[in-house]
């Protein structure tokens, strides 16, 4: 074999490692974005829950303590908010939508304080159950979009995989946070 021959074949073999290399970087990026996506996606599945679940709630309250409209007006508001940002807001914005929601249902529950019979209800203690659970699946979904942001966000911001963000069409993602003033969650008393 000639020298010529033996330097095409090193070339010809550093371009297929640096091709397989580009396509490497280019799909671990493009899956760690589908995963971010993936992970808002599952928050927006359980706000959306969550609003569904509201109706029944304020209705079973409504039953005993028809006087108090404007907490149901603020939780119908609230709730459409949230309805609206799971479809098509940002990150932010449905962080804000959650908590004002979160706000009003605190409310709705200190009025439902007032009414012993309705505490004692099975409708309403079910609804509670499985509002609580929502919460918790809330919860995981809003920690399994940060980890899966956190991953995104390191390979976007590190040597070697920060080379082909542009390519990919990928960047680093907000993290799913509480709206300033909003971290500590609201005091409701069953």
């Amino acid at each position: 074999m000639s020298a010529v021959a033996i330097v095409l074949i090193v070339i010809v073999a550093l371009i297929a490692a640096l091709v397989l290399f580009g396509i490497t970087g280019f799909n671990k990026l493009r899956k760690a974005d589908i995963a971010a996506q993936e992970a808002l996606g599952g928050i927006d599945v359980q706000l959306t829950r969550r609003a569904d679940l509201i109706p029944n709630l304020v209705n079973t309250v409504k039953g005993y303590a028809a006087h108090e409209s404007g907490v149901f007006e603020e939780v119908a508001k609230a709730r459409g908010a949230v309805a609206q940002a799971a479809q098509n807001g940002t990150v932010e914005q449905k962080a804000a939508a959650d908590q004002q929601l979160n706000g009003a249902l605190g409310r709705l529950f200190a009025v439902a304080e007032n009414y012993p019979d309705l505490k004692a209800s099975q409708n309403f203690i079910q609804l509670q159950n499985e509002l609580s659970d929502t919460e918790n699946k809330l919860s995981f979904a809003r920690q399994f979009y940060n980890d899966a942001v956190s991953r995104l966000n390191q390979l976007v911001q590190t040597v070697p995989w920060m080379f082909f963000g542009g390519i990919a069409g990928v960047k680093a993602r907000d993290f799913y946070q509480a709206p300033e003033g909003q971290q500590a969650p609201p005091q409701v008393q069953f």
